[in-house]
């Protein structure tokens, strides 16, 4: 794992992360990164296809 991070501290930081933001908004919230990261991806991708004009 990065960071040295094993399974059993993801879970208790998962855990931490559902009692703070609510299960609901942390399904949200994780929507959001996956497609905010999807977009970056795809712009990262092709970026040539937006030729400049000279």
């Amino acid at each position: 794992m990065p960071f040295g991070i094993g399974i059993g501290e993801l879970l208790i930081i998962f855990f931490i992360l559902v009692l703070i933001f609510g299960a609901k908004r942390l399904s949200g919230l994780g929507r959001g990164m996956g497609q905010a990261i999807r977009g970056f991806k795809e712009e990262v991708k092709d970026p040539d296809d937006q030729k400049s004009e000279d």
